[in-house]
């Protein structure tokens, strides 16, 4: 008997899966809504609201505190959850907190008090968000489609990441940066909208032997700290992503007061920059067929603290050029390094455990985001930006040797053990 195209989705391409388009649809226009935020908020701070290192580091830990804070309990919950129903949720309560800047920016009555509650309040919505986001697509797509299917995600994500920055710095001049993160909510109602229309329904078998909730945070945790290689690649990023959060915490600030250049010039270091990452989910797949797996994820993860390096040698070097191919290089680089570890931890999580799994490796990577954001504030404050980001660059690079000093670099193929994931359907 013939089966029609939707009941057989895995015997399709991702282009023409429904369910993949409308995630991928949602998780784009969501994409460019949060590149808006990125690029105007840090304007707001230091443009409207005249904030100073300190200030700067302290709204850059907010955004990511929750991810220190709740991560682990979010996780257990995203598991009882229908993903889809947090995704949707999630986009709309974003926008309508960020709506309140515009509201009150409009009656003079905005302040870094405000500003630091949005940032924690996005942060905290953003966590159940991204764990749902990250979890939902090895549901709705077979396990031998989840590289391709980040692979797509991540191009989309970065071509957003290329025309946001242009995009948002057009906005804010021609709107100015508070009514800019008002039309993110725009972005974030198509988001929720597209994601709504997923056909897909889970499966509630295993909800009655569920055990209890510290248990189950507990198997989450477990999952990623036992395992020899997925232990190692999250060490390596949690290493580096306390020393990138303290280096963009401080980039506007770093780009407008310390280098002297416009809102416009950083449009376009980021826009144009952010094209490495298109490359790097195009080419994503080629390098790990040149290097082997494993070698790709430790050879990228170096190179990553390398190309850091342009942050503070944009001092010494002319800011435009060394910093618009620095960003390129690096994001190409995380891109590429993001894809084969993401999709390794995908492919060998079992389903019922891939909420708790994400949550744990947000917990670990992301949690120490905030501690750097704030360190290098502190940091930044004291010694100077400039000084601050050649801490920081190095402190990135030596963060690659928990995958560097590993059986990674000697790994053309990593473990597939898809079983896991057939036993869960």
């Amino acid at each position: 008997m013939a089966r029609n195209r939707s009941a057989s989705p895995r015997r399709s391409p991702l282009w023409r899966h429904h369910d993949f388009m409308q995630l991928w649809m949602g998780d784009t226009v969501s994409v460019f809504g949060s590149q808006l935020v990125l690029f105007a908020l840090p304007l707001i701070a230091v443009q409207v609201l005249h904030a100073d290192a300190f200030e700067m580091g302290v709204l850059a830990a907010l955004e990511s505190a929750a991810f220190l804070l709740i991560s682990l309990p979010a996780g257990a919950w995203v598991d009882r959850l229908p993903k889809k129903a947090v995704i949707v949720s999630g986009d709309i309560i974003r926008a309508a907190i960020l709506l309140t800047i515009p509201l009150t920016w409009a009656f003079d009555a905005l302040t870094m008090i405000q500003l630091y509650l949005v940032a924690a309040g996005v942060g905290v919505v953003t966590v159940f968000f991204d764990i749902a986001n990250q979890s939902f697509l090895p549901e709705i797509v077979d396990a031998d489609s989840i590289g391709d299917g980040n692979g797509k995600l991540q191009a989309s994500q970065q071509t957003a990441r290329v025309a946001g920055p242009t995009l948002a710095s057009g906005l804010v001049t021609m709107v100015g940066a508070p009514l800019t993160i008002g039309l993110t909510s725009v972005c974030m109602g198509l988001s929720s909208l597209f994601v709504s229309r997923i056909r897909y329904r889970p499966t509630t078998a295993e909800a009655p032997h569920r055990r209890g909730f510290i248990a189950e945070i507990r198997e989450g945790l477990g999952f990623v700290l036992t395992h020899p290689l997925l232990r190692r690649m999250t060490a390596c990023t949690r290493l580096a992503n306390l020393a990138s959060s303290a280096i963009f915490g401080l980039f506007a600030l770093y780009i407008l007061r310390t280098l002297d250049l416009g809102q416009t010039q950083m449009g376009i270091i980021m826009s144009v920059g952010a094209a490495g990452g298109i490359l790097g989910a195009l080419t994503a797949s080629h390098v790990q067929r040149l290097l082997g797996e494993g070698r790709s994820v430790a050879v990228t993860a170096v190179l990553n603290g390398a190309f850091f390096f342009a942050m503070p040698l944009a001092g010494i070097l002319p800011s435009m050029p060394t910093l618009i191919i620095g960003w390129f290089a690096l994001t190409w680089s995380v891109v590429v390094y993001n894809i084969a570890q993401v999709s390794f931890r995908q492919r060998l999580c079992p389903k019922p455990l891939l909420g708790r799994m994400n949550a744990s490796i947000r917990f670990l990577v992301w949690g120490p985001m905030p501690i750097g954001a704030l360190a290098g504030g502190i940091l930044g404050d004291q010694f100077g930006v400039a000084t601050t980001m050649w801490i920081f660059a190095a402190w990135a690079t030596l963060a690659s040797l928990p995958v560097v000093i590993s059986p990674l670099l000697t790994m053309r193929t990593l473990p597939r053990e898809l079983d896991l994931l057939t036993e869960a359907d």
